[in-house]
């Protein structure tokens, strides 16, 4: 790509990390190579199995096994974390792949595991034929304002509302 551009996908609706990953299978159809970096995610996701061995797309995970709640951070979560955006900003460096996905950086911002001038910094440094996605809920406006494309999932109706945990499949 000649042009990249800094994309975010937020809000409280689903779909924010099922869209980046439709984004990295169409752009692996074009022949593009995708850095996908799972923040706040440690468990097995089905993006795992399926994608695992994909030769353009790579998944790693900087989370825990387990969901973490804000007020039970811990350092070992923040050293994850911080571990993640280091990964993720080498391989946009890297000149090996066209995009990069920060999948929940947002989150990771709002539970305080990474700092917004660590991720101000990184979008700074984006070169100019990568495109970087970032998602989660709660972007800051500092981010919102240097993106060039911002969707919003609204959630209008959900199931978990009805007790329905999350699903095989369809959300993990």
């Amino acid at each position: 790509m000649k042009t990249g551009y800094v994309q975010i996908y937020t809000g409280d609706g689903k779909g924010k990390t099922t869209a980046a990953l439709g984004l990295a299978l169409r752009a692996a159809g074009h022949g593009l190579r995708t850095y996908f970096g799972q923040f706040m995610k440690g468990q097995r996701y089905g993006e795992l199995d399926a994608l695992g061995d994909h030769p353009l797309i790579t998944i790693k995970q900087y989370g825990e096994t387990e969901c973490i709640r804000r007020e039970d951070v811990t350092s070992e979560d923040v050293v994850r974390a911080r571990r993640g955006l280091d990964a993720a900003r080498a391989a946009m460096l890297s000149g090996r792949y066209d995009i990069v996905v920060l999948d929940e950086i947002n989150v990771a911002l709002w539970f305080d595991l990474v700092s917004l001038e660590q991720v101000l910094a990184l979008v700074a440094a984006r070169p100019k034929g990568v495109e970087l996605v970032l998602t989660g809920r709660r972007a800051p406006p500092e981010l919102l304002e240097r993106a060039d494309l911002v969707t919003e999932m609204q959630e209008v109706k959900h199931y978990y509302r009805r007790g329905i945990i999350s699903r095989d499949g369809i959300e993990r």
